[in-house]
């Protein structure tokens, strides 16, 4: 991913998240009702403080009695209010947390494929997970925390103002130093916390290799070296995270500091003004009681300030997912797509995934209707990237694919990929039951699923099964064998009834049994339509329609396999590679 952007700013990022809360404002404005009731009752304590302490110096048990019914008559009031604006804003935090997760994993999932490929899955779950948490801690703190001590700091401060403006003026002296303090912290705060948190998502992309790889770790024996990788990448954590910690350990002493040279500085300057006869006990009470007051709202705000850096740092680390680029979107006057036959059609394709390297280049190949062709040929000669142009995954940048005559640039690609499947290499299942793993998100009734896994050879083992079509696919479908899997992503894709089927090495890493099975499924799905097949073990095209032999983005040559082994060009050489029998 590139280098990051200057941090976002605070209006920018309020921008950011107002469209999430706006569907809130109401419980937002009861619970924003709540903040001022409970900010309110500050200024009249301090008051009542004031008139407090002198009745209890006098021995007035009356005066006393009536002063402290009253503060808890106010003290009853603000913690109600306290409880109704926690309650209140809680849930619109949390909300917003949940919508900006979903629609970034709503644009993950549209995410260009070659910007998915630059990114790391530890890094983006990390992203998705914890930097979101952050994100919504942070909305909430701001909301039901920061902004009620900004209020309340702001009250304090007028009663201050109103009970001696001249000794609050004083007091407001040390006000830009304390400010001045705590942004400088916070902004290297924000710089370690981006630090901190790129080493854990580093730490959490070795993770998901680590859990993925552990058999070949262990199959190599080479624990010790996976072990010093991930004491390193623990150890860049603690010191990252380190720094942030000492940073937040360096703040609130400093400014605790400067906070009580400031009561202490008041306390001399009330007495000079008592003795003065400018000022009376009984002021100087109240003016204590709401200095001692500010005490706690300047505590949160720097504590939460630092925690809002934080917030900005995820905030900049989820926004990044929306800066990578998208898949490129249907054309506003995109084609329904027809009844297909299956025809295919390249012409004059040429692709690179950069510009200046392509990969395919000039390339024309038409496959008729229920047409079986394979590609084959060395790695990197183009056989995938034709697969990703079928599905759109990818568009030429020079040239047209064709559907039955249709340009899949003119076609919608929901609909595009319902009409072409694709079985890959390795099956990849989600956990869930067999039945919604071969439905796989598309509406379809337990008969049509059934039909599809008996295309695919797999109703036989799937009944088998403890609960049939209800038994529980378990992560990566570790619970299956390699043979079933792969017949479970051949009913996946037979489902639809798709025109064009695409099998990329679909039995290669499977044993002879397993292949046998999955063979014969493969023929019952592939019986009436087209079918293009990347193979690299020749010995499972020989029965092709047409067999294609891509060389540096190029066909070489093509034809069947008798025609072909009469030729005796690159692809017999092939054949004599692999043992293959070279008679015709």
């Amino acid at each position: 991913m590139s280098a990051p952007p200057p941090a976002p700013s605070l209006r920018s990022s309020v921008a950011r998240l107002w469209p999430l809360l706006r569907p809130h404002r109401r419980r937002l404005g009861a619970g924003a009702a709540c903040v001022v009731v409970y900010v309110a009752c500050w200024p009249l304590l301090a008051l009542l403080a004031g008139q407090l302490i002198p009745a209890i110096g006098a021995g007035d048990l009356g005066a006393s009695l009536r002063v402290i019914l009253l503060a808890l008559l106010v003290f009853l009031t603000q913690k109600l209010a306290q409880f109704g604006q926690d309650t209140l804003l809680a849930d619109p935090a949390l909300r917003v947390s949940q919508g900006l997760r979903q629609q970034l994993f709503g644009r993950l999932q549209r995410l260009d494929f070659a910007a998915l490929d630059t990114l790391s899955a530890g890094d983006l779950t990390y992203r998705l997970t914890e930097d979101a948490d952050r994100v919504g801690e942070v909305i909430y703190k701001t909301i039901h925390d920061t902004l009620p001590s900004a209020l309340q700091l702001l009250a304090v401060l007028a009663t201050m103002l109103w009970l001696d403006w001249p000794l609050a003026l004083a007091t407001l002296l040390l006000a830009p130093l304390v400010a001045l303090l705590v942004a400088g912290f916070g902004a290297r705060v924000m710089t370690a916390a981006e630090r901190s948190q790129r080493q854990v998502s580093d730490l959490a992309g070795l993770l998901a290799e680590a859990i993925t790889g552990l058999p070949l770790v262990r199959a190599y024996a080479a624990e010790p070296w996976l072990q010093q990788r991930f004491d390193a990448e623990v150890e860049l954590h603690r010191q990252a995270r380190t720094r942030t910690l000492r940073l937040l350990a360096l703040q609130h002493p400093v400014v605790g500091f400067l906070e009580a040279v400031g009561i202490l500085a008041v306390l001399l300057i009330g007495a000079w003004r008592i003795q003065a006869g400018q000022l009376d006990s009984q002021g100087l009470s109240s003016y204590m009681a709401a200095l001692l007051m500010l005490i706690d709202p300047i505590s949160h705000l720097t504590t939460n300030f630092n925690e809002f850096q934080q917030g900005q740092a995820s905030l900049q680390r989820l926004r990044a997912i929306e800066r990578e680029p998208v898949e490129r979107p249907d054309r506003p006057a995109a084609l329904p797509l027809p009844a297909l036959r299956g025809a295919v059609q390249l012409e004059g394709i040429r692709f690179g995934y950069a510009a200046d390297q392509p990969v395919l280049h000039n390339l024309d190949l038409a496959v008729e209707p229920g047409q079986v062709v394979a590609l084959v040929g060395p790695s990197g000669a183009g056989k995938s990237t034709l697969f990703s142009l079928l599905l759109r995954f990818n568009q030429p940048q020079a040239g047209r694919v064709l559907l039955d005559g249709h340009d899949l640039a003119d076609l919608r690609a929901r609909e595009l990929r319902q009409a072409v499947a694709l079985v890959p290499q390795q099956s990849q299942v989600f956990s869930g039951s067999i039945a919604e793993g071969i439905r796989f998100g598309r509406p379809a009734s337990i008969e049509q699923v059934r039909e599809a896994a008996r295309l695919a050879n797999a109703d036989g083992f799937i009944e088998a099964l403890p609960e049939g079509y209800g038994s529980r696919l378990e992560e990566r479908g570790r619970n299956l064998s390699g043979g079933q899997l792969q017949r479970l992503a051949i009913a996946r894709a037979v489902l639809g009834n798709p025109a064009v089927l695409l099998l990329d090495e679909a039995t290669s890493a499977l044993d002879a049994e397993a292949e046998e099975a999955v063979q014969r499924g493969l023929e019952q799905a592939m019986a009436g339509r087209t079918v293009l097949v990347i193979a690299h073990r020749l010995a499972t095209v020989q029965r092709a329609d047409r067999i294609v032999v891509l060389e540096a983005g190029r066909i070489a040559e093509q034809g069947s396999h008798n025609q072909l082994m009469a030729l005796g060009g690159r692809y017999r050489d092939l054949c004599r590679r692999q043992f293959i029998d070279l008679t015709p």
